[in-house]
Order: structure tokens, then sequence, then C-alpha cells
């Protein structure tokens, strides 16, 4: 195959940042691409050569495939790395991208198109031999939800078969609200995945959320590089990531790891990639889903490993051959990574936005800050909420919460609120270190965090909170940061953030 010569990167922030810096290790040109708000922004500084998009709007800028094909055939580009978010699993943008004579650094658009939908991914799981939550095969309507229900059993979740970021879920404890909340559900997935399809899963609870990183040659060959724990998150997005998981047994290891592959190579997977499982209380694991992209929290595996997954990202698609076999890795030490989300965690997690201030990110041995943020900088809602990324590898998991307290306490960053305060405070806590902590923890034990801090009755709480969200809209207005109320249901936080700083 032909060497790629000139990536263009289509996204932003840190990923971009990424992108561009290996490519930049390999010899290769790299291309930005940007949006206004981000004319300035760091991946537009350190690439090659950086082309406009259009406005901030996501689906005039970013989203916009029609206009990365002009910008790659414009510079040059051979590839077009998507990262992650954005176009990176949208099975139509891969596959205009395919057609237009670039190459997709990613799964086949045929890929994407058959693991984006959950119920097709399902199916391919079963085929392979790993094991499913009980659920339906097919999408559910209202005449059929009651009896499907029935027979998946309570409690269940309704979710998206076009799904993600933990849009389009919804959980449903008793029969009498089934039909209410598949209504919203359907209504989500409409709006947030162009499709109303919904289908039935048994919530498993308490449970883990482990996920395994495979990487597959395209030609039905394929690898994985060992495990991540993702349990602790927010309304179904990850906050934290580590590697190895600390209550995984060596067994059970290397059961999901086989399960992975077998996946992997049954549609002959191509790059980086995912394959998310739940483990419950007995240590039973179920699939979950594919992310057919590079994850966020792919740090902590090459901490493990010592493998640069751009890199190999970069040499399947050029090659299409794997650039390491199985056997060519063994896991060492532990490494742990937060994201930094311009969020309060104390006050629900809402969004921040403002200008970033005293910026001073933490340095030494085994720390890894991955961010594209620059002193003086506007954070605005338009985007996702992700500011960086802090992770740290050491001898032991004890070792690596050492340093990763350590790094947080060293990491400064003035204008908005963050997720820092977390890591000092989990560090701190019995249940955590131990790892006794499952996907429905972490947000009960902030709110007991908050609850601690605060020395306000129950009564004055929500109107400290209104408070405080009104305080910070009109300090954003003078350049400060702002917080958010909790929005209403169905609307993104960051988005109520949004049109509250535009309604001024």
């Amino acid at each position: 195959m032909a060497r790629i010569q000139t990536v263009l990167v289509a996204n932003r922030g840190e990923i971009a940042v990424r992108v561009i810096r290996a490519c930049r290790e390999t010899g290769r040109r790299a291309i930005a691409v940007y949006s206004d708000p981000d004319r300035n922004a760091l991946h537009v500084r350190l690439a090659d050569e950086a082309i406009r998009l259009g406005p901030a709007e996501s689906s005039k800028s970013y989203l916009d495939v029609q206009k990365v094909i002009a910008a790659a055939k414009a510079s040059g580009a051979d590839a077009v790395h998507p990262g992650y978010g954005f176009l990176s699993e949208r099975a139509e943008a891969a596959r205009a991208i395919e057609e237009a004579g670039l190459i997709w650094i990613g799964p086949r658009s045929e890929t994407i198109a058959q693991l984006g939908d959950k119920l097709s991914a399902r199916l391919i799981a079963e085929e392979a031999g790993v094991p499913l939550v009980p659920g339906t095969t097919e999408p559910v309507s209202v005449e059929k939800v009651q009896a499907a229900a029935l027979e998946v059993g309570f409690p269940l979740l309704l979710k998206a078969t076009g799904g993600g970021g933990g849009k389009g879920i919804r959980l449903v404890e008793r029969a009498e609200d089934l039909e209410a909340n598949l209504a919203r559900a359907q209504g989500e997935s409409q709006s947030a995945f162009g499709t109303a399809d919904v289908y039935l899963e048994r919530f498993v609870s308490p449970a883990r959320h482990i996920e395994i990183q495979i990487l597959g040659d395209g030609q039905g060959d394929a690898i994985h590089l060992g495990e991540r724990e993702c349990s602790l998150q927010r309304r179904q997005q990850k906050v934290v990531e580590e590697s190895p998981a600390p209550t995984l047994s060596p067994e059970l290891r290397v059961k999901m790891g086989a399960a992975a592959v077998s996946l992997a190579k049954r549609v002959a997977y191509r790059g980086a990639g995912t394959v998310e499982f739940l483990v419950d209380e007995g240590g039973a694991f179920y699939f979950l889903e594919v992310n057919a992209r590079l994850q966020v929290e792919h740090p902590v595996t090459e901490w493990c490993t010592g493998f640069d997954l751009v890199r190999a990202q970069l040499h399947v698609a050029e090659e299409g051959t794997l650039p390491f076999a199985q056997e060519d890795w063994q896991p060492r030490g532990h490494a742990i990574e937060l994201r930094v989300n311009a969020e309060d965690p104390f006050l629900g997690f809402t969004p921040s936005v403002g200008r970033i201030s005293g910026l001073s990110v933490p340095q030494g041995p085994f720390v890894r800050v991955d961010t594209a943020l620059q002193e003086g900088e506007e954070i605005t809602p338009h985007y996702d909420s992700l500011l960086g990324k802090l992770t740290v590898w050491g001898r032991t998991r004890e070792e690596a919460l050492e340093r990763w307290a350590a790094a947080a306490s060293a990491f400064s960053l003035g204008g908005v609120a963050s997720t820092l305060p977390l890591v000092e405070r989990l560090v701190a806590d019995p249940e955590f270190r131990s790892g006794a902590f499952h996907t429905r923890w972490l947000e009960p034990w902030v709110k007991a965090q908050a609850k601690e801090q605060s020395t306000l009755s129950e009564e004055e709480r929500p109107i400290a909170a209104l408070a405080a969200v009104l305080a910070g809209h009109f300090s954003a207005s003078r350049g400060g940061a702002v917080g958010s109320s909790t929005p209403r249901e169905g609307l993104s936080p960051w988005v109520a953030a949004g049109r509250r700083e535009r309604l001024g």
C-alpha cells in the first residue's frame, strides 16, 4: 500500500493535538480544520496547515463531511483521521470519505454501520459466542412493549439502537412507567440519532463497566491490549478510567479478552476500537457495545502496554497489517485517568464556561496531561466539556493513586470549575481505594461529598445553587466563569448553558 504522506485531522481539542503530534513523529504532514471559535486553538497552531470549516455550530463545521472532504482535497491529504466524537462513528461520513478516494483511518464504513446499530451489534456478538445481556433482538413498539418487558424482566433499560455517549437510555423499574418512558426514549433517540428505534435490555446492577481495547488489521486478524475499568460514571458517561481493572480475576480477564478478539475477527475489524462489557456481582460478563473508534481513555492502555495507539492506527491504515502480535506485550504496572471536564461535580456536574487563567499543568515522571488548553482561552458551550485528561502510571495501583493525587493538586486551572477536586477525595475514600465501586457508585458518592462540605441546610442548598448559577451567568458577561442550573428533562446541561449565555 502507498505511504500516507499527509493526514487531515477532522477534529479539535486535545485529540486533534494528539493525532497531529503522532503524525509529526512519523514524518507526516498534518492538516488541521477549525470552526470560527477555534481559529486560535492549539491544534491550529501545531498543524502544518489549517483550513476553516465554518461557524461554531458543529453541523456547519466539524460535522459537515463535504467541507472536510473539500479541505482534504485542497490540502493534498491522503487520509482523514476522525479522532473520537464528531464524524468518528458516522458510517455515512466514512463512506463519503472512502468514495472520495481518501483513506479513512478507522474501521470500514460498513463495519461502523454494523456495530453502530446496537441490535445489529448484539447479533454479531451472539454469532461470535459472546454472552449477551437478556433483551430484545428487534425494536419495540407501543403495542408490543409490555409483553416484551415481561419477558425481559424488570428493572430494565430502554436503549436507542443508534445510541452512544449515554444518550437515549431510560431506566424503567415498574410496568406502569414503561409506555411514558418509551415515548421519551423514542423522542430522544430521534433527536440525537435520526431514528426512533428503541430496544429493551435487562438492567444489570450493581455492575462494573469493563472495556477491552482491540486492534484489527482489516483482514480478519485481531488482538486485544488488555482491559480498562470504566465504572466511575455520571449520567452514563465516564469520569475516571484505569487499567488494569482492580478486582478482575486473571481467569475472567482471559475470557473477556478472548471474547473481544472473537467479535473483532467476526467483522474483520480494522484499526483501534473497544468492546465494552458489564460484569455482574457473580463475575458473569455480558456484551454491551462496540466503540468503533479510538477511545478518550486510550492513554491508560498506552501506559500499561508501551504501545502508541495512534501510531498503530496509522500503521494499520497504511500497511494493512498489525504492528505487533498478541504475544508481544505483557501488562505492566497500573495507570489511572481523570477526565478534566469543565463541570462542577459538587453542584450536580453542572457545566462551566469562562476564560482560562493561571494555567499550569503538572509534570514529572510518569505523569501525562493530554490537553489543548491555553492561557486566556475562552471555554464556550459549543462543544464537549472535556478540557483534557490527567493520566499517571505507577508500578502498583497504590503508587499510581499517590502520583495521581499529587499531580491533581499541582494542576492549576482557573476561570472555570472542573472535575479536578474529585481526585483528592477519591484517593482518600476507602471504598474507592479497595475497588469496591460500580457504575452507580459515583453520583451518590459525589452528592454525599457535596453535602459534607456544605454548611447550608437542606432548604438553603437549592437556593444557594440557583444563586451560584445566576452569579456565574452575570460573571460570564464580564469574562468570568459561568455555572449552570439543572436543565429541563432531555436538554443537555451544556446546551442549556449555551442558551443562557446567548440570551445574555
